[in-house]
């Protein structure tokens, strides 16, 4: 009664529904105990004191929560197109509209009458409708293209004009881009037909190659869909200078890059840029590729779309939707650039279920929405996005989410396709790395407390990954201290005999990516507090290191067990870490972003102290047991538990 008290005052009609039904659950269960007291006297005086009350509000909010509803019911539908739907509520609705309390007895009656007649505005404001499929940071999971072509055409079945766009990163994670390039890729998506791209930061991946970006060339020039990139400067790179137009193209070509373009759609003219983070530069290998602001870049091509009549733009963006604000994100540009409708973003790999609307600027005063979408990682999704227009190109509805890949058949076009393909990636998994283990490099688990596990003890394998994972964010980072592994990522032992390709990624088979972050000495311990929680029982969460020693006494309470944490200093020696001192350490994206409850990471992600290098963390693995003369079982007393 309280909460419903509150929001009439506060005139929220979504505070109202929800407090209402809250009520309404309540005056069920509770009415059974009230009537349980014994005397007459007394329940008598409880019924007339509390449930008598609150009968009567629920019936006075009856019908007006009622419209309130069938109204949010009607906004979706139209957001969606769907008009006839709409108006078919809206007339089953109209009998109750007349029987709606008037303000003196209900004050806020007046806040939702007014949101009725807002949302019959937009019917007839409607001129216009873009329909959108989105993918991004797909990272070479090729095998899932027949999936993806599947969910695509069902789209396209519906809605022939839609536009399909890729915001970046199809370089990188697998196989088959080890392999091939970016070619086996892009073959697949030529036939998924799609309509513009956007370059990701792995994209660049090959710039220091002894052929620089001649794979990106060759991936641009046989590619059956324009590129649009704004704030990227290509004119320097050998490969990469001649394909870049620097004006916005009305009649763009595929094979080129384009700093913006204009599509036409079912007679409305669409424009289109791209952006790439200018974290790039720190996280990938771009060499004479340069990056500018991402702001300015954004204003003028607003700016210009505007000079040549175009007031519908939708920027493809990999700089990720609250990615690291010292670089670039999607919240930022939305609130800073006036006149972008849509975002189609990547990089953060961040699953949004359903758009995101921006309608503040960077000073917190109200501007035209800007919809931000994105569709998580991986081939995992396909978004679609819905976009309802005005005459004067303002955003006035929209509805938009994800369609799972992994629920879609395989279209036997781009099956047979693939099969040119995944026969060689076979062929590839049997490959042997050119590396011996001497004994087999266990992977425990435990049926008790007393054995060994992967997910309470330092083992040897995740003592190896750990190295190489430290090895490689050294070389992006040379503040990095310490590798952390949590053990529930590692999923396989390794047999004795000749390593292959396909025994690595059996180890570390989720396609995770290297990460660095920055935590306090006092986030570190709280992190091992976590990591040692359930010592001597299992925890997924439990975390291998590198470069450190931890130890703990698991004598004493959970949350209380750390006894000291030491890094390994460059003079070899080992240094306790302080409370109010800065450490930058590398793990994988999965416990970076707060994976297995690590909170204390979560925030320090959220706060944007993390840096997804986006390295795949089975090919760091390969590479670190390349670097090995001897591979063998023992571990080396890196996390210990001083019990007595």
């Amino acid at each position: 009664m309280k909460e419903i008290e509150q929001a009439e005052a506060a005139k929220d009609w979504a505070a109202i529904e929800k407090a209402y039904h809250k009520l309404s659950v309540q005056l069920k269960s509770r009415t059974a105990i009230l009537y349980g007291f014994t005397g007459k006297s007394a329940r008598d005086l409880l019924i007339e004191q509390y449930k008598n009350p609150t009968n009567q509000k629920r019936d006075a909010l009856a019908i007006p929560v009622t419209v309130y509803m069938k109204a949010k019911q009607v906004e979706g539908l139209l957001a969606a197109g769907k008009q006839e739907e709409a108006m078919a509520i809206v007339q089953a609705a109209l009998p109750l509209l007349e029987k709606l309390p008037n303000a003196s007895t209900l004050p806020a009656i007046t806040e939702l009458v007014a949101y009725l007649e807002k949302l019959s505005k937009p019917v007839e404001n409607i001129d216009f409708s873009l329909s959108l499929m989105h993918v991004n940071d797909t990272h070479a999971r090729t095998d899932q293209a027949p999936k993806r072509l599947t969910a695509i055409k069902e789209v396209r079945a519906k809605k022939p004009l839609a536009l399909l766009i890729d915001a970046g990163d199809v370089f990188s994670g697998t196989l088959y881009f080890n392999e091939f390039k970016g070619q086996a890729d892009l073959e697949l998506m030529n036939l998924m037909d799609y309509d513009v791209m956007t370059f990701g930061n792995h994209e660049f991946d090959l710039g220091s190659s002894a052929e620089g970006h001649k794979a990106l060339k060759e991936f641009i020039e046989k590619s059956k869909f324009p590129f649009v990139s704004s704030n990227v400067d290509f004119s320097k790179d050998v490969n990469l200078k001649g394909l870049f137009n620097v004006n916005v193209s009305t009649d763009p070509k595929n094979g080129q890059i384009y700093s913006g373009i204009i599509k036409e759609v079912d007679g409305q003219k669409i424009g289109l840029f791209g952006l790439t983070t200018a974290e790039t530069a720190d996280i990938s290998s771009p060499k004479d590729v340069t990056f500018s602001d991402y702001i300015k870049a954004a204003q003028t091509m607003v700016n210009e779309f505007e000079k040549q009549g175009v007031n519908k733009v939708v920027a493809v963006t990999h700089i990720g939707y609250d990615d690291n604000a010292e670089y670039d994100n999607d919240l930022l540009l939305a609130a800073a650039v006036s006149g972008i409708d849509v975002i189609v973003g990547g990089h953060s790999h961040t699953k949004l279920e359903k758009p995101v609307v921006v309608d503040k600027d960077k000073n917190g005063a109200k501007k035209d929405p800007t919809i931000i979408v994105q569709a998580s990682q991986y081939s995992e999704f396909l978004g679609t996005l819905d976009v309802n227009f005005d005459k004067d190109g303002k955003v006035v509805g929209h509805t938009g989410g994800l369609i799972p890949i992994k629920d879609q058949a395989d279209d036997p076009a781009a099956a047979e396709l693939l099969k040119k393909y995944s026969t060689k990636i076979a062929e590839i998994n049997k490959k042997e790395i050119g590396v011996v283990a001497e004994a087999e490099l266990q992977n425990p688990r435990a049926n008790n407390d007393s054995e060994s596990s992967v997910r309470k003890n330092e083992t040897a394998l995740g003592n190896i990954i750990t190295d190489g994972m430290l090895s490689k964010a050294k070389t992006y980072n040379n503040k990095v201290v310490m590798a952390l592994q949590n053990g529930g990522g590692i999923r396989a032992e390794i047999k004795a005999g000749p390593i292959t390709v396909g025994d690595v990624i059996t180890v570390l088979p989720f396609g995770n990516t290297l990460a660095t972050m920055e935590l306090t000495g006092a986030e570190l311990k709280a992190a091992f507090e976590i990591s040692i929680k359930s010592y001597p029982g299992e925890n997924g969460g439990f975390l291998h290191v590198a470069g450190a020693k931890v130890e703990f006494d698991s004598s004493k309470p959970s949350g209380q067990r750390v006894v000291s944490i030491k890094y390994k200093a460059a003079d070899g020696s080992y240094v306790v870490i302080k409370d109010d001192e800065k450490y930058v350490v590398a793990t994988n994206a999965f416990t970076a972003k707060g994976g297995d409850g690590y909170d204390v990471f979560e925030k320090a992600y959220k706060e944007g102290r993390v840096t997804d290098l986006g390295l795949s963390d089975w090919e760091n693995l390969q590479e670190q047991l390349q670097s090995l003369k001897t591979v063998n079982n023992e571990t080396e007393g890196r996390i210990v538990d001083v019990k007595k």
